[in-house]
């Protein structure tokens, strides 16, 4: 095992999941609805506490193990999670009652994400999280940086695409559209990015606010 290997693997065996959060990634698993591992929701956790978020938005409610892990770090939260399967939906409702999440503080919507994040406020929202449909990211990421607010923060998880990003041979539209989006966003005067490596990988951009 190399160095790099065994970096990942202590990382993500040292996290330590809450219990409400692994009994909904165990329902997520059998639902089919690939969860966010532990280690990239603890980095979400993370920022969603250190920003002091009041106001997220998650794009791709699965099961709810992702936006468990947001409210984990942000409790006075209110979270509006988008998904077009309602069967998703209902698990991760679910979910959130036996985690004892308030109700106020979730709002679920039942649609695709290209129709109802247009109708959405821009410049309102402290966090947006984008694990959805993948063919869509760069679409949704730009929809996620109108509608944080200045400083606000969109995470992209699963964005090395298992690998396929670091490898140049692969070249299909959704590896490419990952490996743009991440370049693209390196550089961008408009925001600050991090990539994290740890799990399937995270993508932070934080926007930098005008002077």
């Amino acid at each position: 095992m190399s160095e790099q290997d065994a970096n990942h693997r202590f990382a993500n065996e040292a996290t330590v999941e809450p219990d409400q959060i692994a009994r909904a990634r165990a329902h997520a698993l059998e639902l089919g609805a690939a969860p966010i591992s532990a280690a990239v929701g603890a980095q979400c956790a993370l920022l969603a506490a250190a920003s002091q978020s009041l106001n997220i938005v998650e794009i791709g409610t699965g099961a709810g193990v992702s936006g468990l892990w947001l409210l984990h770090g942000a409790p006075r939260a209110t979270l509006t999670t988008i998904d077009s399967e309602p069967e998703h939906l209902a698990v991760a409702r679910k979910a959130f009652a036996d985690a004892g999440v308030p109700p106020a503080r979730a709002r679920f919507i039942t649609g695709r994400a290209s129709n109802v994040l247009p109708r959405m406020n821009e410049a309102s929202y402290d966090i947006v999280l984008v694990d959805a449909d993948p063919d869509g990211v760069i679409e949704y990421v730009e929809h996620g940086l109108r509608l944080v607010r200045a400083g606000g923060t969109v995470l992209v998880p699963r964005v090395l695409n298992g690998g396929a990003v670091a490898d140049p041979v692969r070249r299909d539209a959704v590896t490419s559209a990952y490996r743009s989006l991440i370049q693209e966003t390196q550089s961008s005067p408009a925001v600050l990015g991090a990539l994290s490596i740890v799990g399937e990988g995270l993508l932070q951009l934080t926007t930098i606010p005008a002077d």
